[in-house]
């Protein structure tokens, strides 16, 4: 599975995940542990395109400032 977090916090996730056979990108947003941990879908789709403008819609971070997880 292919991962990218926020370079900023690392709690902006997006992942690459083969679902009943497409590939669908999804957006986490994950909780420090400190308020209880845990992740929270807010979105799978299927292009770049519709990536940019959920993650426009939904969070304060862009295409560019993900990068790769190690």
């Amino acid at each position: 599975m292919v991962e990218w977090v926020c370079g900023c916090c690392g709690r902006w996730r997006v992942s690459v995940e083969l679902i009943h056979g497409r590939y669908l990108y999804r957006l986490v947003h994950t909780y420090p542990r400190r308020f209880g941990g845990g992740k929270n879908v807010l979105g799978e789709v299927g292009s770049v395109d519709e990536l940019a403008e959920l993650l426009r819609r939904r969070t304060p971070v862009d295409l560019a400032d993900l990068r790769e997880a190690a």
